[in-house]
């Protein structure tokens, strides 16, 4: 019984957490096309949210990757995959609070390493498949991303320099459209498959599958996919504004070609069954839009900020990871552990809305105050 428990508070944080890459990632899929005005934001989110659902059920690779490819299986608990899924979700919420688009994917696969290695120590961990699987490709898909950008961005402006403005732009933004579509399910293709990953090892750890060749079940499947999809229609406004604006300043040409650059590279990631850092590869697809118009065009200021937060994913979320089990495991090995620290965190969460709440209260009375305070003149 006490172990059924952990399984099924393991599935909830583990939906959770998809629903917290849901809206943590919106702004990788939306923001190019909301930025330069293809669409509405509601529209762009509710397209988004639909296609992530959809493009979950394409593909199972990237969740067969997470499930056997990372970590040894006989290594994982559930109390080790718990602590990986609460580190995760922990940094998902502090880079969206600080407003930097970092990876949820390395988050998880961090947070999971971490408690591995407390718990199993160094042996218990793929070295390979996460050399390879992982590092390797967070290395090269954002410069590959910035490359073909860059690429196709100059392609772009040759076939239309001689064209009209006003044409050229609606005819851009009528793709972005496409290409914005073509982005969400690629999303969804990789995205949504790591959350199937994780609730798979949980259910080998708890003998529910096999450890030699698990399956996903359905089930895992319909309720990642959904869990991905809510997130992605929450919003996650403070990111989007980042990747919308504060990188560079796009126009609709830049944001068809970044939308594009970025669902191939993804889409190739998953055919290869590469847990791919969406942020990355789209990130690396703005700058290299906007690099190849000119270098002064991207804020490489707030791009090293960005650059910063990915370093520090994997470590920050892995040594959260490893907190986390270290304390859970004072409790023994069954659900008191986890239960204790899913309680602290739902009051975390509780207390980080009622921030959030009385920040932008605060902000919209500074606002009325500014906008009521008699001007000089009719003082006078």
């Amino acid at each position: 019984m006490d172990a059924d428990l952990l399984l099924y508070l393991v599935v909830g944080v583990a939906l959770a957490f998809d629903f917290t890459n849901g809206f943590h990632d919106t702004a990788n899929v939306v923001a190019t096309s909301i930025s330069t005005r293809a669409l509405p934001p509601r529209v762009a989110i509710a397209i988004a949210a639909i296609l992530n659902f959809v493009g979950a059920f394409l593909s199972l690779k990237v969740a067969a990757t997470i499930a056997s490819g990372i970590v040894s299986p006989g290594a994982v608990t559930l109390t080790v995959i718990f602590a990986g899924l609460v580190g995760a979700i922990v940094w998902n919420l502090v880079t969206w609070w600080l407003g930097l688009p970092s990876s949820s994917s390395h988050a998880l696969i961090g947070g999971v390493v971490g408690a591995v290695l407390v718990s199993h120590g160094f042996h218990a961990v793929i070295g390979e498949g996460l050399l390879g699987k992982v590092i390797v490709p967070a290395l090269i898909a954002p410069l590959l991303a910035f490359v073909v950008a860059g690429i196709g961005i100059i392609v772009a402006y040759r076939a239309v320099g001689r064209q009209r403005p006003g044409p050229v732009t609606r005819g851009f933004r009528l793709g972005q459209v496409i290409s914005g579509g073509l982005l969400a399910l690629a999303h969804g293709t990789n995205d949504a498959q790591k959350t199937m990953g994780i609730i798979t090892l949980a259910l080998v750890a708890h003998g529910e599958l096999s450890a030699t060749n698990p399956e996903v079940p359905t089930w895992v499947v319909v309720g990642s996919a959904s869990a991905i999809a809510l997130g992605t229609y929450s919003g996650g406004w403070r990111i989007i504004r980042t990747m919308g604006s504060r990188i560079i300043r796009m126009d609709a040409a830049q944001g068809f070609v970044a939308q594009t650059a970025g669902a191939a590279v993804i889409l190739a990631a998953t055919h290869a069954g590469f847990p791919l850092s969406t942020t990355h590869v789209i990130n690396g697809a703005v700058m290299g839009s906007g690099a190849a118009k000119r270098l002064s065009a991207v804020r490489w200021g707030v791009a090293g900020n960005i650059a910063i937060a990915w370093v520090l994913t994997l470590p920050a979320a892995g040594l959260t990871g490893a907190a986390v089990y270290g304390f859970a495991s004072i409790f023994g090995s069954g659900s008191t552990g986890p239960l204790i620290v899913a309680v602290l965190l739902i009051a975390g969460l509780i207390g980080l809305s009622v921030a959030r709440v009385r920040q932008a209260a605060n902000a919209a009375s500074a606002a009325n105050a500014a906008t009521a305070a008699p001007t000089p003149e009719v003082m006078a």
